[in-house]
């Protein structure tokens, strides 16, 4: 029952999603994924720039300089591999999502019997990519949407003994200037996000809280909390030295 679910799901997300990739103008491909421990390792980041360029992709690592044209990090798709623990059955599958982490695309399932684990994730992935493949990828043109309307806010509203009446509101975020020099854009990790510069260089981590606009964050070794507050600006504060540091920071989610 489970795998029929899975590739129901499978089989929607090719279905409903697999036009809209054309309008991405390229692929980041990160260095680690989840289930591997080291960069590259098994030499499975060499691999997913390689079958995504051979399905007609253009393909930068996170650590690569992207030349002019992409300023903006949500014309481009964020890769991502999910192994699917099995017995005796190496299983992948790749996933593709916008700048705000929803995937848009979900590939096959790639199989291999292979014991070795090098040959095994190396033939998994890539029959995983013979979906992808027949896509027949090729890029629009047609930009596509930036940014996301934010819902309206709701207010909580909660009544005291003396009737005293209180609302407090989720705040929103103001919209990013993409000229400022300092703009970090907000990559999708499983914990939460990594922000990263124009180079593009990992400058803090965020890790979800049940917060919306709390996260941890981790910045130079320093760990904090990035909070965005009620002037719709997010700050990344911390205790150094037992003082409350409190930095502006500008970013793209």
């Amino acid at each position: 029952m489970r795998i029929k679910f899975l590739l129901a799901a499978i089989l929607c997300s090719v279905v409903g999603f697999a036009q809209s990739i054309n309008d991405y103008k390229a692929v980041i491909v990160p260095l680690k994924y989840d289930f591997i421990k080291t960069d590259n390792q098994y030499r499975l980041a060499t691999l997913s720039k390689s079958n995504l360029v051979k399905a007609g992709f253009e393909a930068f690592y996170t650590n690569e300089q992207l030349p002019d044209g992409y300023t903006d990090r949500c014309q481009v798709l964020y890769m991502n591999v999910v192994r699917d623990n099995a017995f005796l059955v190496t299983k992948l599958i790749v996933e593709l999502k916008d700048c705000f982490g929803q995937v848009v695309y979900t590939s096959e399932v790639g199989k291999s019997r292979e014991k070795d684990y090098e040959l095994a994730y190396k033939e998994a992935l890539e029959n995983a990519f013979k979906s992808i493949y027949a896509l027949h990828y090729k890029y629009s043109g047609t930009p596509v949407a930036t940014s996301k309307t934010p819902a309206p806010a709701k207010a909580a509203v909660a009544t005291t003994a003396a009737t005293t009446v209180a609302a407090t509101q989720i705040v929103a975020a103001s919209t990013p200037d993409l000229k400022d020099p300092n703009l970090l854009y907000a990559q999708p990790t499983e914990s939460g996000y990594q922000l990263i510069d124009k180079t593009p260089k990992v400058v803090m981590k965020l890790f979800k809280t049940s917060e919306p606009n709390v996260y941890i964050a981790t910045k130079d070794n320093v760990q904090g909390s990035l909070i965005l507050k009620q002037d719709g600006q997010w700050y990344f504060e911390s205790y150094q030295n037992d003082k409350l540091v409190s930095e502006k920071i500008v970013v793209k989610f």
